[in-house]
Order: structure tokens, then sequence, then C-alpha cells
């Protein structure tokens, strides 16, 4: 038996006040008249009979009760039953490296073994689970005592292309510990690369009752370069060539002469000899790049193998296409708008854009699919059979340019899309009256470069109603003039003047054209495009969670990731192996993604002895203050029954101490 805080016994003494009020009974008789005292002898009477203790009944359950108190305050527990063994306690978590670099020379399948020898060897009562650590810490199933479910999750470990980490590894520890209640005995498998090693030793701390041990499968490091980056366009249009960057990094190798060559659709089309620094970095460039019409797999590979040859290569994008055609639809009588936005995208674009001007009346027999995006400019109406087309063609994840003028305001809401226009909000052209752009969302792609829409006029804006829209700039009343509107799957921007020279001045501005650029490659999906993606990224396939719009999404063997409903739900995927992703939505608009492993991973210098010995011992040390912690059964609290007693006492007390004191007045009475 134990106390939680002996210092409150100290309480105890509170034991001689009921004490002290029970021996203060005295002798009392009434006083009797007398003539004199002078002739009796003055002497003291005794008082013992006077100091006795009085109502003994009460008095031990006032002393019971504060007993009682006492003890509970002071939080007694009991200790009993046998302590567990740490082995009947702990659990045995097999943690495999199956990052990038465990391809070198078989290292996972050696990880594998040596991981199943050792499962084979535990106790029947013994519990053991496996996890890997590549990119995120996977539970490979829960903790169990069955050896062949433990080798069966061994054997389901497949190798990925994401980089390793040693902090994730700890901090899955620390939550399996939580949830387990017990120490934990781990065993980790790895090349224990440097480049996994957290920023802070301190992450590398084990949770409480860990005992670590360290299996490596690498004995030294290993020289070996590797293709780090490659910088190259990710569209080229028409006769259009390429220019390609690459650089060549060397981890612990020699200076060396390397061959590196540039292939496209796995044929080689050039070479160039780049000579290689001890442990360095050199840079080599290809000015011819030429792929044929549609989508091109590309690479730079260096010539010479290493031991380690699946980071000799990186892989690359590239598409071959026609011009992007745009749908630009216009009243008859507006013949400005056209021009100006025509001429703005073609002297920044050089041809990547072509623009088709349509009237309303000529859209009869238009398929609104083929085009990368569509400009509505100022229209009053649209066919109602080439509106739905439009809405349709934007929800599965086309793109739209609303400019409302004077017409389209007329039936009071915008074409196709339906947002209300309000009111009118008009300036003269004579002296200062007018309204500049007085907020601009700067992180948005459409005004990134466009230098803030310096001295831009607006003689007319309109205030248009969408409260679901993202506001992206404002004039001078605060008007917004620019907004971003979701459609489903795509996406409309809207704008509350006109293209035409007429509500304001902004195609005369140096601002307009980076404006009208920019805004083209946002709506036909050029800006987002990654092209080249590191191994274990998130790839978003939809800015929202709309349903309907089906994205197929191959990996690179060929097989789908996405079974029917993922296909319309799912957000995005993430991007595990190395290679080529073929991307296919709904609105025909294909993409390739490239995926490269972390170049970190190509680094195999591996972590000193030193610095594992003391990730060794802190386990160790901690493991010993579990070890002693866990090995004692949990004690037998019992603080809250004392209490209990103590309110039946002082109820007993009440009921008693009341009984007592009608006596008392019925003997003075």
């Amino acid at each position: 038996m134990g106390f939680a805080a002996p210092w409150l016994l100290a309480g105890l003494a509170a034991l001689s006040l009921p004490l002290w009020l029970h021996l203060l009974k005295r002798h009392k008789t009434p006083p009797e008249p007398f003539s004199s005292l002078m002739f009796f002898e003055q002497r003291e009477q005794s008082s013992v009979r006077q100091h006795r203790l009085d109502f003994l009944l009460l008095l031990s359950l006032r002393l019971l009760l504060l007993v009682l108190l006492v003890l509970a305050f002071a939080g007694p527990y009991w200790k009993s039953g046998a302590p567990l063994t740490r082995t009947e306690r702990n659990l045995t978590v097999v943690a495999i490296d199956n990052s990038f670099s465990m391809r070198q020379g078989g290292r996972l399948e050696q990880a594998k073994r040596e991981a199943a020898a050792l499962l084979s060897r535990l106790g029947p009562e013994s519990q053991g689970q496996v996890v890997t650590f590549a990119g995120q810490v996977q539970l490979m199933g829960e903790p169990t005592s069955d050896a062949n479910a433990l080798r069966a999750a061994v054997q389901a470990i497949r190798q990925e292309d994401t980089r390793g980490s040693f902090g994730d590894l700890v901090r899955a520890l620390r939550s399996i510990a939580q949830s387990a209640r017990t120490g934990l005995n781990v065993h980790v498998f790895s090349d224990f690369q440097k480049s996994a090693m957290p920023t802070g030793f301190a992450e590398l701390s084990l949770p409480p009752g860990a005992a670590l041990t360290l299996h490596p499968v690498a004995e030294r490091r290993l020289p070996n370069w590797a293709v780090e980056s490659v910088s190259a366009p990710r569209r080229l249009e028409q006769n259009q060539k390429g220019r390609v960057q690459a650089v060549v990094a060397g981890y612990g190798t020699p200076e060396a002469e390397l061959k590196v060559s540039l292939l496209v659709r796995g044929a080689a089309v050039e070479s160039r000899a780049v000579t290689v620094p001890e442990s360095g970095r050199a840079s080599v460039e290809f000015a011819s790049l030429a792929v044929p019409h549609g989508w091109s797999r590309a690479e730079v590979r260096i010539e010479k193998r290493d031991e380690f040859p699946d980071d000799d290569r990186f892989l690359f994008a590239v598409e071959h296409s026609d011009p992007m055609p745009v749908l630009f639809i216009h009243e008859p009588r507006d013949t400005r708008s056209p021009v100006y936005f025509r001429t703005a995208l073609d002297a920044a674009t050089q041809a990547a854009f072509t623009v088709q001007a349509v009237t309303p009346i000529q859209l009869g027999g238009v398929e609104v699919g083929r085009y990368a995006f569509v400009v509505l400019s100022n229209v009053v109406s649209l066919p109602p059979d080439f509106e739905q087309k439009l809405r349709d063609y934007v929800e599965k994840g086309g793109a739209a340019l609303v400019a409302v003028g004077a017409a389209s305001a007329v039936r009071g809401k915008t074409p196709a899309f339906g947002v209300a226009v309000t009111e009118s909000r008009y300036a003269g052209r004579e002296g200062e009256r007018f309204q500049a752009a007085e907020w601009l969302d700067q992180t948005h792609p459409s005004i990134r470069r466009a230098n803030r829409w310096e001295g831009v006029r607006f003689y007319q804006v309109f205030r248009l109603e969408a409260p679901e829209a993202r506001v992206l700039a404002r004039v001078t009343d605060q008007t917004p003039v620019l907004m971003e509107k979701v459609e489903g799957d795509g996406r409309v921007i809207l704008f509350a003047s006109t293209f035409d020279n007429l509500a304001n001045d902004f195609p005369l501005h140096a601002s307009f054209v980076p404006f009208v650029e920019q805004t083209a490659r946002y709506l036909a999906g050029l800006e987002e495009s990654a092209g080249v993606v590191t191994a274990g990224a998130y790839y978003e396939l939809r800015r929202t969670g709309g349903k309907g719009t089906s994205v197929e999404v191959l990996d690179p063997d060929g097989r789908r990731m996405l079974d029917l409903t993922q296909a319309a739900t799912a957000t995005g995927v993430t991007l595990a192996q190395e290679g080529f992703y073929e991307v296919r939505r709904a609105s025909g608009r294909n993409e390739l993604l490239a995926v490269n492993a972390d170049r970190r991973e190509s680094d195999l210098e591996i972590i000193p002895q030193e610095t594992l010995a003391l990730w060794r011992n802190t386990g160790e040390g901690d493991a010993a203050a579990g070890q002693a912690a866990g090995a004692a059964p949990k004690p037998f609290e019992f603080g809250w029954h004392l209490l209990l007693l103590a309110l039946v006492a002082a109820l007993a007390e009440s009921i008693l101490s009341g009984r007592y004191l009608s006596l008392r007045k019925k003997e003075a009475a």
C-alpha cells in the first residue's frame, strides 16, 4: 500500500480538535444563598471527574470522518499481482524501407528476407506488426500473433519511388505505441541513407518503452551519377523546336567524362559529352528538340551505367500540336473587340492560339468542344441549343471569358451562365470622370504579370450579382470588375466591362497584352500544367468536388488507377511510381505526366555509425524507463471508496449529534 500524496497525511493532526471539544464538559451547579463563608477552610476541589471524554460514539464518528477525508485526499493505492515480463507486454514492429534508393542491388528483397526470418523466430504469444516508410508510413496490417499473416504482410510490400524519411517513421512509432499502450521492439531494415534524416535530431527521439534494433542492407557508400534535373518546354507549336537543359550530378564520384543523350519516343535524337567534376555538377544543353504531333515521351539519359542505373535518366513529356482554337463570339456591330483581342493574343503567344470570331447567328453547327475556351464579348443572347452546349462544355471542364457591356445588360443577365447584371456604373470621359483599378489579386494568373493595370481608365462598369464568385479586381468605387466563377468542373472569368475601347481604354495599354495572354493560358489549362512531377506528389484532377465528369488515370504500366466511382468523384491521386501517367478527361483534354524520383535519393551516403548509436541510445534510455514503469502492474486506487465511507460517517454524525442536542435541551428545560 502507498500514497500518491503522502504529505497530506499531516492533516491527521486535525484529530485533536474533536478530542479537545469532548473534554470541555464542566461541573456546573446553581448558586445557593449562604450567610457567610468566613468560617470555612479554603481548599481546592478535584476536577478529574469533570475532565472526561463525553459522548464516545459521537467522538468516534467525528474522528473516523477526519481520518477518512485525510486518507482519501492522500491518494492511497494498493499494489498486487505478479508483474508481466517485458516480452509479454512489448509489440515487435518491423519497419521496412521501400524508398527509391532501395532499388539498388535488390536491397528491398534482401530486407524482406531478413524481416521474414526475424518474424519466424517470434514466440507464439508475441505480437508483431509490419510497416513500410517511403513518402508516407503505411501499416501493412494490425498487430497480430499469426506468423503466417506477418510473413504475408512482408511479401505484400512493393517498391516505391518516393523518398524515405526516418522522421516520419518515428512519428508513426509514437502513434503505434500510444495505441498499443505498451513498449515497442522496433526493427528497422534500411540502407540508412543520410538524406532520409530529419533536419533536427530531436525528431528521432523514440517513444518511451521502445527498443531499437537496426538492420542495414548497405555496407558502404556507392559512387553514383544521376540526371538531377531537366528544363524543357511543355508544348511546341507547329514547326517550333525547343531547347532542353539538363544537370548531371555526381555523388561520391571521381571526375569523369559522360555521354548524355536526348531520347524522344525511345529513339536517341542528339548526344553530348560532358565532364562532371569530382562529386560535382555539370550542365548540358540540347538545342533542337523536335517531336511528332501529339504527346511524346522524352528523356535525358546518361549512357554510362553505374551501380545504381535507375536514376541515370530523367523523364519529361512534350506536346506538339497545332495552335489551340479560341471561339470569340461578338455582336455584328462590334468590330473592335475581336481585333483588339486577336492582336494581343497573337503578339503574346506566338501563334499558340488562333481566334475564330463569329456572331451569334453564325453558331449553327459549331462544335464548342473543339475549342480551348470560349469568349462572350458583350453578347445579347445565344441560340438556345448552343447555349445548352456551352453550359455542358464548361461544366465538364471547359472554360469561358465573359465581357459584360451595355448590350448584354439589356436582358439583366449574362447568356449561358445566368449571372445577374443589376446596375451600370457610368463615368464620363471629360476631365477626371473615370474610375481606375484600385485593388487587384496579384496571386491570380490573369493579373500576375499585368502591371497592376496602371493608367487604365474605366468609363462604364457593371455590377454583377455572383456571391459565390472570387473577386479578382475592383475599381475605385469598390465595384468588382474581374471575377472568377466555378461551373461544375470548369471555370468562367467575368469582366464587368468590354474589350472595344468604348467602356474603357484597357486595350490601349501595355497591361492588356499580358492580361489576355495569361488569361488565355489559364483558361486553356496551360498555366496549371506541371508536366514533370516528383514521385509522391499529389496531383489534382479537378478544381472542385463536382461529380458527373469522369477523369481516367493510367499508371506507367497502363493500369487504371481509379474505379468508376472514383473517376467521377476523386479530387486527385498520389503519383508514387516513376514513369509516365496518362490523364484522360471527359472534355477531351488529355495530358501526359512525367514522374521522376526525388533526386535526394540518388545520394547513397550512409548515416555515420556515431549518429546511429545516438539514435539507438535514445531508444535504450526510454526503453529502460518504460520497462520499469510497464513491468509493474497497475496499482489499485481506492481513494474514492474512502470518500464514500466519509460521506456515510458524515451522515451518521449529523443524525447522532442532532439526537444529543435534543437531549441536552430537554435536560436544560
